[in-house]
């Protein structure tokens, strides 16, 4: 979701980066995801309170973790998906409930994960099941784009899903010098398509913020 440094030269997007395009002048996006952070390093390393202290009645919160709550090898970061990941998510819910702000849950997108017979994998385990019952749990507005970006991986296939991310050959461009291979992270291509699936289904989850798209 993280807005991406130097995109003059970096070609690297979080879809919430290219959600300004689809919205009218009317809107305000601020953004506050940043690169590597689970549910607990965000709590711990006090983003949330930030997010917090701007929070207004009117608000919506939009809300997407998971990819790295699974690092297992990194205490600061990992969260058990039935304890603390979903406690951390109904915390995020409830609190921004509390300002008079809508909450808006997102499972995590796919990672590009096709194995030899180009089947593609789920990476992510129980976490976006958690996601799923929080928001079932407490009514609150889902954005499955697990779901969607899987059928948006498979349409473009094993070969044509590299456009989607971050693959190129060394010196192919000149801000991956020895060039790069990311099957997670999305390039401008990626970012945009993620932006569009999550804007068509806020319409329909989110009619209050039908207005607000172009």
């Amino acid at each position: 979701m993280a807005n991406k440094p130097n995109p003059e030269e970096n070609p690297e997007r979080g879809w919430v980066q290219l959600l300004p395009e689809f919205l009218t002048d009317s809107a305000t996006v601020f953004n506050h995801a940043v690169n590597g952070r689970s549910t607990r390093s965000f709590i711990n390393e006090k983003r949330w309170d930030s997010v917090m202290k701007q929070l207004k009645k009117g608000d919506y919160v939009f809300i997407q973790f998971g990819h790295n709550d699974q690092k297992v090898n990194d205490p600061k970061r990992y969260t058990n998906p039935h304890t603390a990941y979903r406690n951390n998510l109904i915390k995020f819910v409830e609190e921004s409930r509390s300002k008079g702000a809508t909450p808006v849950l997102f499972t995590s997108i796919v990672r590009r994960n096709f194995n030899e017979e180009g089947t593609l994998v789920d990476t992510h385990s129980i976490y976006p099941m958690e996601v799923r019952l929080v928001a079932k749990d407490l009514d609150v507005p889902l954005i499955d784009l697990q779901y969607l970006t899987e059928q948006l991986e498979e349409s473009y296939g094993v070969e044509g899903s590299k456009t989607l991310h971050l693959h190129y050959l060394p010196n192919a461009i000149p801000y991956y010098p020895e060039g790069k291979t990311d099957d997670t992270h999305l390039s401008v291509l990626g970012a945009t398509e993620v932006a569009k699936l999550a804007v068509e289904e806020l319409r329909n989850k989110v009619p209050s913020l039908v207005d607000y798209f172009k």
